[in-house]
């Protein structure tokens, strides 16, 4: 039986697969952010949990590890 996986090399699987990939980095900048006890406000949340550039998660990500406060993370965006 020959089976059709067409669906999984599709644009629509690749854009859910990049809307998951996404949402994963959003709630590891949250979660880094709180293990560090920075508090993440509701709209900072939304901020984090809305933005879909990859870019731009990362480079939060990579700043959630180290900074100080959440401007900190946010500085020049």
């Amino acid at each position: 039986m020959v089976r059709d996986l067409s669906f999984y090399k599709s644009a629509l699987s690749e854009e859910i697969r990049a809307e998951g990939r996404a949402q994963g980095r959003a709630e590891a900048v949250v979660l880094v952010l709180g293990q560090r006890g920075i508090d993440v406000p509701d709209e900072s949340r939304r901020r984090i949990t809305d933005c879909h550039y990859p870019e731009i998660q990362r480079r939060w990500l990579t700043r959630a590890v180290t900074a100080a406060s959440l401007e900190e993370v946010f500085a020049s965006e």
